[in-house]
């Protein structure tokens, strides 16, 4: 229920935050801190969700052996667990101070709204998604004290995007627009379209964030072509291999993934050293 293998999505609070220079003994405590947060906004995110989705839950090929969809656990111990989590998010948004209590509530709305309505309106679930990833991005930077490059944001929110986008697809495939109303407003079609839409402004974003933002050297350019790889091969999982329904899974152990991922951290290395 906790979706322990969805907390990596929460890392997007750290590695941005260092590559933009905040990585100093306190930036790296407050950062440390915000993850916390952001961990245990996200559980309380995804506890509140179950519950709230444990009928159609029943019904999805995947999400019927969830613990409330199963019958393992029941909503009352669900509603209890929600309130854990909520008791122990309180003084970690208290230590984080009014700008990263802020950047956390705004996460707990948006994904409560999301919860309660949102979902359901197609385009606008995916951008609501989308958010949350971006003000965790947002939440890395408060917590170092430094202002976000915008053309970064726009490369997050653009990325993902494709990773939502290609889960929409690989629902739409596996079990058509019964579980989520909002598939009725796609195709795959439609979605081949802005997932290409959306693979360019990334691949842009992230160029013009090097080339204005970063402070990195001219070679940093190079790591451009591992934003390509990446992209088209998340492309070719959902288009062509029909995957694309857990996209942290495919990021962490696609091995075309982490050889890209390794090369792509390598050739930044000397410019976070510099």
């Amino acid at each position: 229920m906790l979706r322990p293998g969805q907390w990596p999505k929460n890392l997007l609070v750290v590695p941005l935050a260092l590559l933009d220079g905040g990585w100093s003994g306190s930036g790296a405590a407050r950062v440390a801190l915000a993850l916390g947060a952001f961990v245990l906004a996200s559980s309380l995110v995804y506890v509140l969700n179950d519950i709230a989705d444990v009928e159609r839950d029943k019904r999805h090929p995947v999400k019927r052996h969830r613990p409330l969809a199963s019958g393992r656990m029941g909503v009352p111990a669900a509603w209890a667990t929600a309130a854990v989590l909520g008791a122990l998010l309180g003084p970690a948004l208290l230590a984080l101070g009014p700008g990263g209590a802020l950047v956390v509530g705004l996460y707990l709305a948006v994904n409560g709204a999301y919860s309660w309505k949102l979902k359901h309106l197609p385009l606008v679930d995916v951008f609501v998604v989308a958010t949350g990833f971006v003000l965790r991005l947002l939440g890395g930077y408060e917590a170092t004290g430094r202002p976000a490059e915008m053309w970064l944001v726009l490369t997050v929110l653009a990325f993902c995007l494709v990773l939502i986008l290609g889960k929409r697809r690989h629902e739409l495939s596996v079990s058509g627009t019964g579980h989520r109303p909002a598939l009725v407003g796609y195709s795959a079609h439609f979605l081949d379209l802005v997932l290409v839409l959306c693979s360019a402004l990334a691949v842009v974003g992230y160029l013009l964030y090097l080339r204005t933002e970063s402070g990195f050297g001219p070679y940093a350019l190079l790591t451009v072509v591992c934003a390509l790889l990446a992209l088209f091969r998340y492309l070719q999982v959902v288009v062509v291999d029909g995957g694309g329904g857990e996209p942290v899974k495919t990021l962490l152990r696609d091995r075309v993934m982490l050889v890209n991922s390794t090369v792509w951290g390598l050739l930044l290395l000397p410019h976070l050293a510099a």
